[in-house]
Order: structure tokens, then C-alpha cells, then sequence
């Protein structure tokens, strides 16, 4: 079975959209970096590491020092699913991803969006 291209897609080429994504919302590439550390649990130079070394969204989820036990705590429907239905796991991480990034860009405080 062929894999996603989502999967194969360098996480540095999509890092940027988040952050213009979120300041075209007011808000700023560090909401960016804490949301991104909060649910991978990188921290700030081990983000920086998997973008200079153009790690795919695969590697840069299975590097992951740790998923966040909150994660069960994001719902709702990106990309027409329901995160928390979703069956394939790394296909999960990144809707969550998304999930986060878009309430960032909806105006949601930090403190909601992650989970506190």
C-alpha cells in the first residue's frame, strides 16, 4: 500500500504556512513553536533540528520525544474527519497538528488550545 503523501512531505516546507497562517491571524511564530513543542514534546532546538535537517512529517512524528497525554483532549472536524476517529495514528498526529493551528488562527487562547 502506497503511503500518503502527507507522510513524505518535508515538515520544513510546511512550517512556514503555519506560522503565515497564524500571523495572518494576529498571531505569532513562537504560538507556532510552543503549539508544535507542547504536542511533540521537542523543544525548541530539537524543532529547529528536524526543519534544517528537512525531516518528513513521518520521521519528524516518529522522532517525537513524546505525544502529549492530552492529545486525547482534541476534537472536533479538520479536513472533513473527526480527529479523535481517525484509525491511522500518524495521519492523527498531523490532523492534530492542524487541529491546533487552526484554533490558534480562530483566536482561541493558548491556554485552551493547549488543553490546560
Amino acid at each position: 500500500m502506497e503511503k500518503h503523501k502527507i507522510f513524505t512531505t518535508a515538515f520544513s516546507s510546511v512550517y512556514p504556512l503555519y506560522i503565515e497562517k497564524a500571523e495572518r491571524k494576529g498571531r505569532t511564530k513562537e504560538d507556532v513553536d510552543t503549539i508544535i513543542c507542547w504536542l511533540t514534546g521537542y523543544n525548541q532546538q530539537e524543532l529547529r533540528q528536524q526543519i534544517e535537517k528537512n525531516s518528513d512529517f513521518e520521521t519528524f512524528f516518529m522522532e517525537a520525544p513524546e505525544i502529549n497525554p492530552n492529545v486525547s483532549k482534541i476534537t472536533g472536524i479538520i479536513c472533513g474527519c473527526r480527529v479523535e476517529a481517525i484509525e491511522d495514528k500518524l495521519m492523527q498526529k498531523i490532523r492534530y497538528l492542524d487541529k491546533l493551528i487552526d484554533e490558534l488562527a480562530k483566536g482561541k487562547t493558548l491556554e485552551k488550545i493547549l488543553r490546560k
